[in-house]
């Protein structure tokens, strides 16, 4: 949970987090780490109606996960080559994008 001190969550441009993940192979630690960031309470506060859904399988599958947008768009981070802060930090950057635009769709209101 260090990562999340350094990077602040907040899902408001987001309307669901679906994480996958088979939790016997070695290389789902970040994406582990990435759902259990998602599903604090701090972090779950920022948007009440965004949905985390976690889908842990036993096929060997690579973790992934896949982040929806108000808006349509989809971000999808592939977990067995990404560290947490990565994660977080891809996650966030288009984040702000979102709310950058949405706070630009308003002002032009």
């Amino acid at each position: 949970m260090a990562a999340s001190g350094k990077v602040t969550v907040v899902l408001k441009a987001v309307k669901n987090i679906t994480v996958q993940f088979c939790p016997f192979e070695s290389n789902v630690g970040s994406t582990r780490m990435f759902l259990s960031v998602m599903s604090s309470h701090k972090v779950r506060a920022t948007n009440l109606n965004c949905e985390v859904i976690s889908t842990v399988k036993h096929d060997r599958t690579e973790p992934v996960v896949e982040i929806t947008y108000l808006d349509g768009d989809k971000l999808m981070l592939k977990g067995a080559k990404l560290n947490c802060s990565e994660m977080l930090s891809s996650f966030q950057s288009m984040c702000a994008a979102k709310e950058l635009q949405a706070k630009l769709a308003a002002a032009k209101k």
